[in-house]
């Protein structure tokens, strides 16, 4: 399959051997995922992992998540798995669900920031199964997109802000989930939600009881994507109730972020509902690209609020708060 030159060294298109030649050489390929575009790289090699970190500028302290095809394939890479870990997994994966578990010395410490675990995730994306099913390692891959600014859901995203850093970007199309992975970890028998994302709390307490959910984010991460101050636009991002808000900010050029109903007001610039009929889903899988559009605009804020604390609501709420904390 041809694959279309752009700018600087970046190519986008959908030519699987293309990506696998240049992950197997060592260099950094955009994958498509179910929740958001990730920036793979060999995770068995440090210095293929450390390119990672270099195009993202990306602290070292916090680590990455570790992608394969099959969960028959984790063994290579983690031990002493919980049984609670292969009840999630039959259950969720692939999916939007990350495990985070012990790992061998096979894993270098550089992808789990000289911590004992690490995150473990079968995205459920059928190119990028598909491709991974010809690798013989596993792929570290973050999201691709500059360290703490708004996660990539189309190859254009990823090609805007990483180009020229990246050897191939791989099209799958727009992401059908549109926010993370959960993160779950296990602790004296019990799995506790490190990160809310695309597998909401409510299914994975159907299938193995009761979770503890931890409350806050944190500057020292145990798990990838725990920064408090993460997801963020470039302008001014503000949370809360919106005719409080605007009322506030009266004067200046707002942009309004909102679930289902539009509102009216003379200082409103631009508006985006995320979604009319109230669907969870849908507004998780809008987010995202909402947030970049309204980052482009000549704005001096933008102001959102809060979603139903249920289902992907509860992670569209993580995301909005971590962007509204810088």
């Amino acid at each position: 399959m041809t694959t279309q030159k752009l700018t600087f060294a970046a190519m986008i298109g959908m030519d699987l051997s293309y990506a696998k030649q240049q992950l197997v050489a060592g260099e950094l390929v955009a994958i498509p995922t179910e929740t958001v575009y990730g920036l793979a790289a060999n995770a068995l090699a440090s210095d293929a992992v450390a390119k990672i970190f270099d195009a993202k500028d990306r602290p070292s302290f916090d680590p990455l998540i570790v992608h394969t095809n099959s969960w028959d394939r984790v063994q290579e890479w983690v031990q002493d798995i919980p049984e609670l870990a292969h009840t999630l997994a039959a259950t969720f994966m692939p999916g939007p669900l990350t495990l985070l578990l012990p790992k061998k010395p096979i894993i270098p410490d550089l992808v789990t920031a000289g911590l004992s675990r690490v995150g473990i995730r079968l995205p459920s994306h059928p190119m990028t199964q598909s491709l991974l099913a010809t690798l013989d390692f596993p792929v570290a891959a973050p999201s691709a997109n500059p360290f703490g600014y708004i996660s990539p859901t189309t190859a254009q995203h990823v090609d805007d802000q990483l180009g020229n850093k990246v050897s191939y970007i791989l099209d799958g199309g727009p992401c059908q989930v549109g926010v993370e992975s959960t993160i779950v970890s296990f602790e004296e028998g019990r799995a506790i939600i490190l990160r809310k994302g695309g597998t909401p709390i409510e299914a994975i307490e159907a299938a193995i009881g009761p979770v503890q959910v931890q409350a806050h984010s944190t500057s020292n991460p145990q798990a990838p994507g725990m920064l408090k101050s993460h997801y963020a636009p470039k302008i001014p991002f503000l949370l809360g109730d919106l005719p409080l808000l605007i009322e506030q900010q009266k004067g200046k050029r707002l942009g309004i972020l909102c679930f289902s109903q539009q509102l009216k007001h003379s200082d409103i610039v631009f508006q985006k509902v995320l979604s009319p009929s109230r669907n969870l889903s849908e507004a998780a899988q809008r987010l995202f690209a909402a947030m970049r559009e309204m980052d482009q605009m000549d704005l001096d804020i933008i102001l959102a609020e809060y979603f139903p604390e249920e289902g992907l609501g509860r992670a569209i709420n993580d995301r909005l708060s971590r962007a509204a904390a810088r």
